[in-house]
């Protein structure tokens, strides 16, 4: 009898081991050396890689004084939001993510980004805001969602994130300690609920950070081991710098962008697609944003699929 309960435990690990199925993902069959490298960097962190790129701010600046002046409440977070989702679908290999050493496609398109609930007060808080992001929205609906979100936010009324959080500190450490390692193991063994991980910011595809806001440069940030965020993007001031334009230098306005990426999605060439596709959006942002539905546009969403 002894031996029958012993076998009890062991057949659970065994099922919790051999379940691949998560509300947030589908597994993907993946070449042997892209496999064997989720157990040679078994972490994010093992596995980081930074990118720097800067974009041009000459339209991006008119574009944004345009809405300004028409009084739309459009700002330089609603962009970044708006182009990373675009980037992100036009380059579907970056919206990925492991967990337990194995590789899944995302099945939706996240943006998590954070803010201070009281501009420029440094008691503030920071808060964090999770977007879900469909194929055939428009831009200034999407600016509705994040606005009224934002509001809700800085509202000082107590959020779910701020409840559980509450509920979590009243225990103490050797409580607090097991929780995290059962939340992580669960997450490990795709026994989390779809409930936990829609409302959670850290479950996501691309988490944005706009320092320029607060008057900031751009800074590296690492990649959370909690969640399964593999790519966190750093928004400085626009600031003039600089450049070369037809063998000359000039100054101008120049958006500085910084990104740590965790290779083990996909290499690094194909993350630059999806950089290169966010500042051309930044750069020139008028015809993605004002002009219907931002994605999926016949020649991108053709391109994406192939």
């Amino acid at each position: 009898m002894s031996a029958l309960w012993l076998l009890v435990p062991l057949a659970l690990w065994l099922l919790a081991e051999f379940k691949t199925s998560r509300p947030d993902g589908d597994l993907l069959r993946i070449h042997p050396f892209r496999r064997i490298l989720l157990y040679l960097l078994p972490t994010r962190t093992d596995a980081v890689v930074y990118f720097d790129a800067y974009a041009d701010g000459e339209k991006l600046n008119a574009w944004l004084d345009a809405h300004k002046a028409a009084k739309t409440g459009v700002n330089m977070t609603h962009l970044t939001v708006a182009a990373a989702s675009i980037a992100l679908a036009s380059t579907p290999k970056m919206n990925r993510f492991v967990v337990g050493r194995r590789l899944y496609q995302r099945n939706a398109r996240w943006l998590s980004f954070s803010m201070k609930r009281a501009r420029m007060d440094r008691e503030a808080q920071i808060s964090t805001v999770k977007l879900h992001m469909p194929d055939g929205e428009v831009f200034t609906d999407l600016v509705r969602r994040m606005n009224g979100d934002i509001v809700q936010e800085r509202s000082g009324k107590k959020t779910r994130t701020d409840k559980e959080i509450d509920l979590f500190n009243l225990f103490p450490r050797p409580i607090l300690r097991f929780g995290a390692w059962a939340l992580r193991t669960a997450d490990e063994y795709n026994l989390l609920p779809r409930s936990h991980i829609d409302g959670d910011p850290l479950f996501t595809s691309i988490f944005i950070a706009n320092l320029g806001s607060l008057g900031m440069g751009a800074g590296y940030h690492h990649l959370f081991e909690y969640g399964n965020c593999p790519l966190f993007i750093m928004i400085g001031k626009l600031e003039d710098r600089v450049v070369v334009r037809d063998g000359q230098p000039v100054v101008r306005p120049q958006l500085h962008l910084r990104f740590t990426y965790e290779e083990r999605i996909e290499d690094g060439l194909n993350a630059r697609f999806g950089i290169d596709k966010l500042v051309e959006i930044l750069e020139d942002p008028g015809p993605w944003l004002d002009a219907g539905v931002m994605w999926p546009r016949p020649a991108e969403a053709s391109a994406a699929a192939k």
